[in-house]
């Protein structure tokens, strides 16, 4: 009994020095903010959390009541399963890397063979030997490729052509090189012809002049590549390739026009052209001319009408065309001007009295 008390009297002194270290050391450490954040159930306001992350949904809920703490939770964990047996080395059987390139040749996978068994050796020695050889033909063909793409890019980038105008042309061109199409032919013609039917394709067509303004090929050159392609694209076998457009008209033209005339209200002059365009087409005077000396008459019409009037030599400036061309053209528009002007550009600020006669 005696050694029992003496036991617990000794544990008790020990606790309680303890305890006065403790407190000791606690009040010689400097004050620190916590800076833990705890997401804890308004709810329950249990301690610790009692929460569950499901990431089959998604969400994070308690798990005492249920309630939904937070949404779109996103799962870190890995991707893949692992089997020890079967992978060499316990690594992971990473399924991930970059995404292939339709514009290139080559599969662009690889498939490595194990070192397992007496054969495996053999086998891989053979397989070097064939990838070496696809890897010298693909890399010769695709250097090619890159080199005519980055042309593409670099005309589309000069003119304003979107990114999807951009990957269009840069499939043709991919198309024309597996056909071996145009064989003999120079790459610059043929990335041009590319760059024109692209523009077609999605609605921002572009001229032969523009065309060979900023390639420096020939507008024949252009015109015979884009019939073979046009050809080429409308042949049975490439009824996948997105069909050709028609013709260029002047109500694709007003849009880009205007905005290179910086009116104050560009979409609006636009749009009042491109509507006088469709008009104008039934106009026999002006049946066969061509489509930049319609829409420049068209703007220099609508640009007196509106108040926001342009010089001829202005408008002939981003058209590309002569300013007698254009006063030509606008004196047959001026003829019909009471058939062809609506009330409704009228009633938004327009004035028949501003046209002039020439």
């Amino acid at each position: 009994m005696n050694s029992d008390a003496f036991l617990a009297a000794q544990q008790s002194a020990s606790a309680a020095a303890s305890d006065n270290g403790a407190d000791k050391a606690t009040k010689d450490k400097p004050w620190q903010q916590n800076l833990n954040e705890i997401v804890q159930c308004p709810d329950c306001r249990e301690f610790p959390p009692n929460l569950i992350e499901e990431f089959s949904s998604g969400d994070m809920v308690c798990a005492s009541c249920g309630l939904v703490l937070g949404d779109r939770i996103i799962d870190t964990r890995s991707e893949w399963r692992t089997f020890a047996n079967d992978d060499q080395n316990n690594d992971d059987p990473s399924r991930v890397g970059d995404a292939a390139n339709p514009l290139l040749n080559g599969a662009q996978l690889e498939t490595n063979i194990a070192f397992d068994g007496k054969d495996a050796r053999e086998l891989q020695r053979l397989q070097n030997k064939a990838n070496k050889k696809n890897e010298k033909e693909n890399k010769q063909n695709n250097t090619t490729l890159l080199a005519a793409y980055r042309e593409i890019s670099n005309f589309c980038d000069a003119m304003n052509i979107s990114k999807t105008t951009q990957d269009a042309a840069k499939h043709i061109f991919k198309m024309t090189d597996d056909a071996k199409f145009f064989k003999g032919k120079p790459t610059e013609a043929v990335i041009a012809g590319c760059i024109f039917i692209a523009c077609r394709q999605h609605g921002a067509a572009r001229t032969f002049r523009e065309i060979h303004a900023l390639t420096k090929v020939p507008k024949k050159e252009i015109g015979r590549t884009f019939k073979m392609l046009e050809k080429f694209l409308q042949d049975d076998r490439n009824k996948t390739a997105p069909p050709t457009l028609s013709a260029t008209n002047a109500t694709e033209l007003c849009a880009r026009f205007c905005s290179g005339l910086r009116f104050s209200n560009s979409h609006l002059m636009a749009r009042i052209s491109s509507d006088l365009c469709e008009k104008s087409s039934s106009l026999k005077n002006l049946a066969g001319r061509s489509p930049l000396s319609v829409a420049a008459a068209c703007i220099y019409m609508i640009s007196h009408l509106m108040g926001e009037s342009r010089t001829s030599k202005q408008i002939a400036a981003v058209a590309g065309v002569s300013d007698g061309t254009i006063k030509t053209a606008y004196r047959f528009l001026h003829q019909e001007r009471e058939s062809l002007i609506e009330q409704d550009w009228l009633n938004k600020g327009g004035d028949l009295d501003r046209l002039p006669v020439n």
